[in-house]
C-alpha cells in the first residue's frame, strides 16, 4: 500500500516499524461545540486508511486522542481555552462541556459506522505524561519562562521551519507587539500555560512551574510516547494543523527523542460548501442533524465524502449530496442481484474477482476513494445490464461484503424477498404471458405495496426495493 507522506513530499509505499503491525495517531476533535460537516469529513477520510490498513493485510493499532483541555482560541496560544469558551456560552463547567461534546462526537463515530479506533484517550487523562515530556525538554534547555507560562524555544530546534516549510523571518517581520512581546521568537509556543491570578480555572492542575495547564501541542506528544514509544508509524491530521501543531509536535518530540516523530504524515484538505469556508459567520456550519433534518442519510454523506480525494479541497452542496443518495440506491439496487443470479447471466465469478482487485488496488494507492467508486459504478453497471451467473452468485456476496468492510457502506445489509412476494413475480409472469394486463397489474401494485419494484429484462424480471 502506498500513502501519500507530507514530510518527503511524495508517494511512499507504507513500510510499518514492526510488520505486520502497523500503528496510527491521529489528532481527535477539540470537545468545545458539535463538530460539523467539515470535521466529519476529515474523520471519515481517517476511517478509510484504518479499513484499507486491514484489508492490506496490516494489523493496526489505532490512537485517536480527545482535545478537553489546552487549545486556545488561537493556534498562537493567544486567547481563552476552548473548553472555558464553551463553558461561558452554555453556563456549565468546563468539565460538563467537554463530557458532552466527546460524548456526541463518540456516538457520532457509531452513527457514521467508523471503524473503532483502539484507544480514546482525552489529554485530561495524561496531564502527568505531559508535565513529565515539558520536564525533559527543560532539562535539555529547550524552554524558557514568561509571565504567561513555559514557552519552547524555536530557535534551539534549527530543523524547526522543514516540516512545513515556513518562512521564519517573514514571521518575525509580520510579528505585532500584541502577539505577546515577552516572547523570544513568534513561533514560539506554550507548553505550560499559567492560571490567571484573578480567577480559578475549571481545569487547571499543580506543576513543577505553578498551577496552570497543558498547551495543546504537548498532549499528542505524550500520547505517542506513552502508546508507541519514540516512533509512530502514521500520524494523521488536517492540512491546517501543518504549519502550527503538527510542526510543533515534531519539534517537541525530536529534541526529546532524537528520533523522528512519525515514519509518515498523513494530511486531508479542508473542505468548501458551497464554494466557501466553513464559518459560523457564514451560516455553513452544518452538522450531522442539519443533513437528517433534510430526509438525508448519513450513509449518503459518507458516500458523498468518498466521492472526492483526501487530499483534494472537496466541496459540499445539498445538489451534490442527493447526487450521492441515488448513487447509493444504485448500489443497494445492484445489491439485491444477489439474491437474482440466473443461469445465463453475463457476470463470471472471473469478472468479480477482477473488480474487487480492481476496487483494492485504488485504495492501496493514496486511498484513491474517487477511482475506486468509478470502478464499483462499472463493474454494478455490468451485473444491471448483464446479470450475475449463478456460479458467481458467492463471489459476488463476498464482493459486497468487500465493499462495506473498505467503504463503511452498508450495501450489503438487504435481505431476499419472501417466498409470498416470490410467488407474486411468478403470478405476475404468468398473467403476462396469458396477456392478462389487469391481473399482472394487479400483482406489481401488490408489490409495490410491499416496497419491491420490478424491471422487465430480456431475462425476465429483476425486483428491487425501492428507495
Amino acid at each position: 500500500m502506498k500513502l501519500y507522506d507530507t514530510l518527503s513530499r511524495q508517494l511512499k509505499e507504507i513500510e510499518p516499524q514492526r510488520p505486520p503491525a502497523v500503528t496510527i495517531y491521529t489528532c481527535g476533535p477539540t470537545v468545545y461545540d458539535y463538530p460539523h460537516i467539515g470535521n466529519w469529513f476529515t474523520f471519515i477520510r481517517y476511517d478509510v486508511l484504518a479499513r484499507t490498513l486491514k484489508a492490506s493485510g496490516l494489523q493496526l493499532k489505532w490512537v485517536l486522542n480527545i482535545t478537553d483541555v489546552g487549545h486556545l482560541v488561537s493556534d498562537a496560544d493567544e486567547g481563552e481555552d476552548k473548553l472555558e469558551k464553551g463553558a461561558r456560552r452554555e453556563g456549565k463547567s468546563a468539565w460538563d462541556v467537554a463530557n458532552l461534546y466527546t460524548d456526541y462526537f463518540l456516538k457520532g463515530l457509531e452513527r457514521l459506522n467508523f471503524t473503532k479506533p483502539d484507544l480514546l484517550p482525552r489529554a485530561t487523562e495524561h496531564i502527568d505524561e505531559q508535565i513529565e515530556l515539558i520536564k525533559m525538554l527543560e532539562e535539555k534547555g529547550y524552554t524558557y519562562k514568561i509571565d504567561d507560562g513555559i514557552y519552547y524555544d524555536t530557535a534551539k530546534f534549527p530543523q524547526y521551519a522543514d516540516f512545513a516549510r515556513l518562512d521564519l523571518d517573514e514571521q518575525q517581520a509580520g510579528a505585532r507587539v500584541e502577539h505577546n512581546p515577552q516572547k523570544r521568537n513568534p513561533a514560539d509556543f506554550a507548553l505550560w500555560k499559567f492560571s490567571p491570578a484573578d480567577h480559578q480555572r475549571d481545569m487547571e492542575w499543580d506543576s513543577p512551574w505553578g498551577k496552570g495547564f497543558p498547551g495543546w501541542h504537548i498532549e499528542c506528544s505524550a500520547m505517542i510516547h506513552k502508546y508507541f514509544g519514540d516512533t509512530v508509524d502514521i500520524h494523521s491530521g488536517g492540512i491546517d494543523h501543518l504549519p502550527v501543531h503538527h510542526t510543533n509536535e515534531i519539534a517537541q518530540s525530536e529534541a526529546v527523542t532524537g528520533k523522528p516523530l512519525a515514519g509518515y504524515w498523513m494530511h486531508t484538505n479542508h473542505i468548501l460548501v458551497d464554494d466557501e469556508k466553513i464559518a459560523k459567520s457564514a451560516g455553513n456550519g452544518i452538522t450531522l442533524e442539519d443533513i437528517e433534518s433534510r430526509s438525508f442519510s448519513l450513509e449518503a454523506f459518507r458516500l458523498l465524502v468518498l466521492q472526492s480525494h483526501y487530499r483534494t479541497q472537496s466541496k459540499f452542496s445539498w445538489e451534490e449530496l442527493e447526487a450521492a443518495r441515488t448513487r447509493l440506491q444504485g448500489y443497494k439496487k445492484a445489491a439485491d442481484r444477489q439474491w437474482q443470479a440466473q443461469k445465463n447471466g453475463k457476470v463470471s465469478a472471473d469478472d468479480v474477482e477482477w473488480a474487487q482487485e480492481e476496487i483494492r488496488l485504488a485504495l492501496q494507492s493514496d486511498l484513491n476513494t474517487p477511482i475506486a467508486l468509478a470502478k464499483l459504478d462499472a463493474f454494478f453497471g455490468a451485473v444491471e445490464a448483464g446479470g450475475i451467473r449463478i456460479e458467481a452468485r458467492q463471489a459476488y456476496v463476498n464482493l459486497l461484503s468487500f465493499v462495506d468492510a473498505l467503504l463503511g457502506l452498508h450495501v450489503s445489509d438487504g435481505t431476499d424477498i419472501s417466498d409470498e412476494q416470490k410467488e407474486l413475480i411468478a403470478s405476475r409472469e404468468k398473467a403476462r404471458a396469458a396477456q392478462d394486463w389487469s391481473a399482472a397489474d394487479g400483482d406489481r401494485q401488490k408489490l409495490q405495496e410491499q416496497g419491491i419494484e420490478i424491471n422487465d429484462t430480456e431475462h425476465g424480471p429483476i425486483w428491487y426495493r425501492a428507495s
